[in-house]
């Protein structure tokens, strides 16, 4: 992967992600490329960019995934400056089901971090990679795409959406030199879960991270991580409605 990404420059929308910042790390950019953190904290970028130890330049952007009326604008800057040949698309925020039910506007807040914002975005990104010619955008899905359970309805609503959005994506740009790869992990065990138990078949943000690295030198369109999710996930679409209802997490 690193001789590919030579001279090429990386985008992380959600710039402080845990698992974009795992894929950064995992790409081993050489000094030739240049990575953008696009994102809300210019400070907690900053902080990440020298923990990431890269050899290539690190720039941070402002970004904001709930700004829907920017995201146009921000785009056309970020591509005005050269060339993007990797765009990870990693904004998200979880919120806990009990909270969203007493609060439904952090329950909006919610949709329009973890898919609304996506899809303003990544339109505009798509138009940009369309006239490049070229490009690949990475689209952080999750497991809970596959069927929301009560537990975390709304978040996995907004997965669902996300993911059937950037499976129209796909083949929306199929023939146009531009890629695209879905994510779909299970429990990532990091910041934003912490506290919670880990359900089975959890990962990490490194694992992920090198699970995208291997998956962009190849061909193909999906990973699932770890791979044995995706065994579960045709079990999951096949379990009764009275007995998926008794589920807790």
């Amino acid at each position: 992967m690193t001789g590919g990404m030579s001279g090429r420059r990386v985008l992380l929308l959600g710039g402080t992600s845990e698992i974009g910042l795992a894929i950064v790390a995992a790409l081993r950019l050489p000094a030739g490329a240049e990575v953008l953190l696009a994102g809300r904290d210019r400070q907690r970028m900053t902080a990440a960019a020298k923990e990431l130890e890269l050899s290539c330049p690190v720039r941070t952007l402002h970004y904001d995934a709930t700004a829907l009326a920017t995201h146009e604008t921000f785009v056309a800057a970020a591509f005005d400056s050269g060339p993007v040949d990797l765009v990870i698309s990693a904004a998200g925020v979880l919120i806990g089901q009990p909270e969203l039910d007493r609060d439904p506007l952090r329950a909006g807040t919610l949709v329009e971090t973890n898919f609304t914002g996506h899809v303003t975005t990544l339109l505009a990104v798509a138009a940009r990679l369309r006239q490049q010619g070229r490009g690949t955008l990475v689209v952080l899905s999750s497991v809970a795409a596959v069927r929301p359970r009560k537990a975390n309805f709304v978040y996995g609503a907004a997965k669902a959406g996300l993911d059937a959005f950037a499976r129209g994506l796909t083949d929306s740009l199929h023939g146009s030199g531009v890629r695209v790869l879905l994510v779909r992990p299970g429990f990532v065990i990091g910041r934003m879960t912490e506290g919670l138990t880990p359900a089975p078949l959890s990962t990490t943000p490194a694992a992920i991270g090198t699970a995208v690295a291997k998956a962009l030198a190849g061909r193909r369109d999906t990973v699932w991580v770890p791979p044995a999710l995706a065994v579960l996930a045709a079990g999951l679409r096949a379990v009764p409605r009275p007995l998926w209802r008794r589920l807790g997490r």
